[in-house]
């Protein structure tokens, strides 16, 4: 089976109600095809803890990935989640733990202008960023950057972050309502080429464990990857999900 985006097109079936004319109260989640990751073997994480997490939601009411507020009127997301997409047909979703609950701080927008990194070609290529210029700022505390001159340090094999997200908890399995979290290890170059060989070093890293069980998955894409509290890196594919020797490769950010 080929390496693939971790971007959902369908999700398992999501309640969703979302204060907001024009997008449904149901948001429908089907997960059967493989293009997009969730987070596997990870805990429950409070989006107080991490207020600028975000989830991209289509008007049938799929929340197909993941976003962050890097701006009070800017996201950031994976390319290939966004790539071809009408901005008039994507919500942005924020302020909830549990995707399907209102809750007093949560927040609806929509999308502008949507400006994909003109390196960007495929998420094996790397460079899968992509950023969303919203209709209205959102009233959430933005997340902390890496500064490629500052923190390359972060990037070394060894170093422990930590993954986001609402997607698929096995892989061929169903979407998470509650946002999940887990802890994976970078991997060396060599060990990501081995896994993919057509990794890109420059504009990507990977993460996992050797024994698998711990992973992004489908769903998830676009999401972050953050070590010592600062974005590092974005979901961007894998094989499978949590597979033994496959782990999760990540955009580089500014790549």
């Amino acid at each position: 089976m080929s390496a693939t985006a971790r971007r959902l097109c369908r999700v398992a079936a999501i309640v969703l109600a979302v204060a907001l004319t024009g997008l449904p109260a149901t948001l429908s989640a089907n997960a059967a095809e493989d293009n997009g990751p969730r987070i596997v073997g990870g805990t429950p994480a409070d989006i107080a803890d991490y207020p600028w997490m975000l989830a991209l939601v289509s008007p049938q009411g799929q929340v197909f990935c993941g976003a962050e507020l890097i701006a009070p009127d800017v996201v950031s997301t994976a390319a290939h989640c966004v790539q071809g997409v009408n901005p008039n047909n994507i919500y942005v979703v924020g302020g909830r733990s549990d995707i399907t609950k209102l809750t007093a701080g949560d927040s609806v927008t929509r999308v502008e202008r949507i400006t994909i990194n003109p390196a960007y070609s495929t998420p094996a290529a790397g460079g899968d960023e992509a950023m969303l210029t919203l209709r209205r700022t959102l009233p959430y505390r933005t997340v902390p950057l890496a500064h490629a001159a500052t923190d390359a340090g972060l990037y070394a094999a060894g170093t422990v972050g930590t993954v986001l997200g609402w997607g698929r908890t096995t892989e061929g399995g169903y979407n998470s309502a509650q946002l999940l979290k887990v802890d994976v290890p970078i991997r060396s170059n060599a060990e990501c080429t081995t896994a993919y060989p057509a990794f890109n070093a420059a504009q990507s890293f990977c993460a996992g464990v050797p024994e698998g069980g711990k992973d992004s998955c489908q769903a998830d894409s676009g999401g972050p990857f953050l070590v010592n509290g600062r974005l590092i890196g974005l979901v961007s594919y894998g094989r499978g999900c949590a597979r033994p020797g496959y782990p999760g490769v990540y955009a580089r950010l500014g790549t």
